[in-house]
Parts: structure tokens; sequence; C-alpha cells
């Protein structure tokens, strides 16, 4: 459709997927065909993406077909069934779309040659002002430096009257993206006349415009170094007060990484400029590094960092390289009694009426164990161990029991004085060998779906109360933003299968995804159990990705 013919009080459809949710359309009426920002709204009522004022290029059709996130890149159609615009902002109840004749310029671009190139002349623009002189022309209210309009000798304060054969004017803020755009599609490194007045006084110059570059470069991960960052673009370094484009600029730091354990801290924004002595201009710069300390080395490589923040320049040392989680110590094994207990309390000890009671209370007994052998039952109160009492009776000496059980050899056997239902009665039970603990599980860390596991505990299949038949990995923390959390892995899922291949420990599941990687598979499916029910996670991993990295 043609958003030109677009006039206000036409009944328009938003369609989309608010919340997800498909096959959503809303009915509403157009209010402003010219929307753009007020200044009480945000920085100059700007609409910040990627750096870049988005305002400065669009006036929104303003709606009121109720829009929810999900609506965005939906469209917005008249009431023949023709897309009028892309619904893209929602304001207080009232949403906004890219104008259908701006969409359709940008989509023939990118068909043709995959790209949008706009020309730049280093300006920010403004109506011009109420009470000055000038009765027609657009206020030049910034010139960057070494801008193609520098060059030129256009200076703030300027105002253009005229563009190679275009007049220009703007008293109101909606035709300022009028202009914008109308700069935006001139001929990219030819020079163009711009007519202007200073002074009061008219003046002519020529300037070539440049293309326009993004303002904030496309983010990288380097999962060596446990952070995202960028390339500066000369926009992006005006703005960071930087006299050139050289170094790289962190954009986040992943919690306990390389770069985030560094002393003195490095932080986001801050510019990498110098790593073990080499220059660094560059995320190839980098990139090259990196490749550089790691190779042939298994563990991290402590390296001297250079790096920028504001006018101040530091010096770090960040240890380089994807760290492998530590193989666990195994932890001496000692004698266990195979129960959960809690400790009566005195508060406890008194509702039962027996003030001067201590000890401990079994909460669970574990199943195919000793002390299930022996007899002991849930509810059973333990107030003495070889006859010596147990005096327990605040929570904070939940641990006593253990520690002394801790103190006998493994396979002996010990004496309890058991309460049960008001009677006394000796147990005698033979200790365990205490299982191993969570911490001391093989673990593996996956840096291409970013996910860490580890094997599975005793004390796993006795919360769970899974049998001894029970294989699979837990899934101890899914990364933000990595490929099993956008495949809804959670923390607590454990993986049974990938790609129908039974995972009994985390070096079967390190091997299984190797050999994936190498056949770059289109698909990885993994089956997890959650809860008491399975379920089937499928990714579609872009190998090249980590190829490029």
């Amino acid at each position: 459709g043609d958003s030109s013919a677009v006039r206000v009080g036409d009944p328009v459809l938003a369609m989309g997927s608010p919340m997800a949710l498909s096959q959503s359309v809303t009915l509403g009426i157009v209010s402003n065909a010219e929307l753009v920002m007020p200044e009480w709204l945000g920085r100059r009522g700007q609409v910040q993406q990627d750096g870049e004022n988005v305002g400065s290029l669009v006036r929104w059709i303003a709606h009121d077909a109720q829009i929810a996130a999900g609506n965005s890149g939906g469209p917005l159609v008249n009431i023949n069934g023709e897309v009028i615009g892309i619904n893209e902002i929602g304001v207080g109840g009232l949403g906004g779309a890219i104008p259908a004749n701006l969409v359709n310029t940008v989509s023939q671009a990118l068909i043709a040659d995959g790209q949008v190139r706009r020309a730049w002349l280093g300006v920010s623009v403004q109506p011009r002002l109420k009470h000055g002189t000038a009765e027609k022309g657009i206020l030049l209210s910034s010139v960057l430096e070494g801008a193609p309009a520098d060059e030129a000798g256009l200076k703030a304060g300027d105002i253009i009257i005229r563009v190679k054969d275009t007049d220009v004017d703007a008293q109101f803020t909606e035709e300022l993206p009028e202009f914008n755009q109308m700069v935006a599609d001139l001929p990219i490194d030819e020079p163009i006349s711009i007519k202007y007045l200073r002074n009061g006084e008219e003046h002519q110059t020529e300037a070539t415009l440049i293309e326009r570059e993004r303002a904030f470069p496309q983010q990288h991960e380097l999962p060596e170094w446990g952070i995202t960052a960028r390339n500066l673009s000369y926009l992006l370094s005006r703005e960071m007060q930087r006299d050139s484009t050289d170094g790289v600029v962190i954009t986040s730091i992943r919690s306990g990484g390389p770069v985030g354990d560094a002393r003195p801290r490095i932080e986001s924004d801050d510019v990498i400029v110098k790593v073990g002595g080499e220059r660094i201009t560059s995320l190839a710069d980098l990139r090259a590094a990196t490749e550089s300390i790691i190779e042939g080395q298994e563990d991290p490589v402590p390296t001297v960092v250079t790096y920028e923040r504001e006018a101040q320049r530091f010096m770090t040392v960040v240890r380089v390289g994807l760290r492998e989680l530590d193989d666990p110590s195994r932890e001496v094994r000692r004698a266990w009694l195979p129960v959960q207990t809690q400790v009566i309390t005195r508060d406890i000890s008194e509702e039962l009426g027996e003030p001067d009671l201590t000890g401990f209370i079994i909460t669970q007994v574990f199943s195919g164990t000793t002390a299930e052998e022996a007899g002991l039952e849930v509810g059973d109160f333990i107030v003495a161990v070889d006859g010596e009492p147990m005096l327990a009776s605040l929570p904070e000496e939940a641990d006593d029991l253990a520690q002394l059980i801790r103190q006998y050899r493994i396979g002996a056997e010990v004496e309890l004085e058991i309460l049960r239902d008001g009677e006394r009665k000796t147990i005698e039970v033979e200790l365990a060998q205490s299982p191993r603990q969570r911490r001391e599980m093989n673990r593996y860390r996956d840096a291409r779906f970013e996910f860490t596991v580890r094997d599975i505990t005793f004390f796993d299949r006795a919360e769970r109360q899974w049998d001894e038949e029970r294989i699979g990995v837990m899934v101890e923390e899914v990364q933000s933003g990595g490929w099993a959390d956008v495949a809804l892995m959670e923390s607590g899922d454990l993986i049974l299968e990938v790609d129908g291949e039974p995972i009994p420990e985390v070096e079967k599941l390190r091997t299984v995804l190797d050999e994936l990687e190498e056949e770059r598979s289109d698909s990885v499916v993994f089956k997890v159990l959650r809860g008491i029910h399975t379920t089937f996670l499928e990714v579609e991993p872009k190998w090249e990705t980590l190829d490029d990295e």
C-alpha cells in the first residue's frame, strides 16, 4: 500500500504475535500520519537502537489498534488489506508503524544489494529558532569534527537553505526526518552543492558525502576472554572522545570469566589497546593475539592487557583461554549414617511435653541402605549414640550428629538409642561409606551450547526418587542467550539423550557434541527429564559462527 495516502481517521488492522500469541488481529484508527517523539520522552524524544536515533529518519504512523511485545515487525494494514506500515513502537497505548513507502525502499535495496547504503554529512539538525532572523532553512545544531560537513566549512549555527537542487525548510520537528532521508539518499563520494546562511549572509559550498557506517558495529563474543566486544566506529570513537578508531571496546563481561576475574578490574566500555605488548587496533587483531596466546596451551595463559577508560590508561593481567572445569578432588571417604535429620529444638520438645528431650529427628531414611535394613524409620528420635547423649537443641547444631559419625570407621556398627511412639529402643546400624557430594562430581562446560552439566549423585537419585537404572547428566547452569537457553533448556534438567544417543555421564556428552560439530548437523535434539515429564529440545546451531570467532 501507499503510506503517503494514509489519513487521520483511517481504520487500520494490526497483525502479529503479541506475547507470542499467533493469529492476532486488532482494530483501530490512525491518529497521526507523521508521528515524532516529543522531547520530554527520553533524550530529546529519541528512540535509540544500536546507538542510532531511529526517529531521525522515521515519522511513524500512529494508531490505537492494540499492540504488545511481539507485534513488532507485524504489518499494519488498511481496510483493503494493503500493508501500509510495519509496527515498531508502542507508547502509552499508542502504536507506531514505519510507513510502507520507507519499508519498500529499504526492502528493495536489501533484495538488490544485500544492504542499505546511506550517505552521511556528519551533522545534527533542528528546526530553525522561533525568534531567529531566518525565514527558511534548517538549523545545524552540531557539526562533527572531521565529517564531510566540517571539511566543507559548515559550522554549528549555520542554516542550510538548499541542498543540490532541493530547497529545504524545517519550522517543526516533524519536518526533520524528511531532510535526513533526503540527505541519506544523496550520492556517495560525489560532491554536492550546499547553500546556507551564516549571520544572515548567503554562502555556498561543496561537500562530498561518505557512506554512513553503523554507530555501533556488530558485537562479537570472545569466549577465551569471557566478554563480548566490538570495533570502534568513527561516530562511537567521537562519542567516547577518542582520537582514533583503534582498539576494541568491551560491551559485556561474564562474571567469573577471565576478564571478570582480572584485578585491577576491567569494566564495560573500557577499550583494549594492547595485549602482551602487541598493539590492538581491531577485533581481528585481538583474535589473532588470542590464537597466538592459547596455541598449544591447555590452561589459561596469564597475559598483560593494556586498556583505556576515558583519559586514563591501565594495565592488568587476564588469564586468557577456555578454562576446563577442574576435575574435582576426591574427598576422603568417611563413615556415614544413611539418614537425613533435623534438630529437636526446645519449641518442639516443649510442645511434645518433654522439655528435656534433645537430639535429632529422622526426616528421611535412604532406600536400600544399612539404615533401612536396620529398621530405622522416619520420625524416630535419635537421643544417644553408643551411650553418648545427643544434646543438640538449636538449629545451628544440625551437623553435630554427622560430625560424630565421621569419627568412626566405615563398616563399624553403632548403637542408636531411639525414641519411637514414646518407647525407647536400641537399634544397631552398620555405618556406610559416605556418597560423593555434588561438588565432587565430574563437570563439563560446553562453550558451543553454553551450558554446564555434571554427573548425577546418590542424593539426586534419593531426592528425585530415581532408581539405579536412571542415567543422564544434570544441567547446572544455562548461560543467558546461548543456544541451550534459546532451546529453553533449564537448570535442573536431566539430559537423557542427544540425537537418540543415551548420555550416561558427562564424558559421553562431550564426545557426542564433538562428533555432531564435526558432522555440522543441521539440528541437535536433547531429550531431557524435567520433573516427571520428558521433553525434546531442538537446537539449530550455526556452526560457522564458532569458526568466525
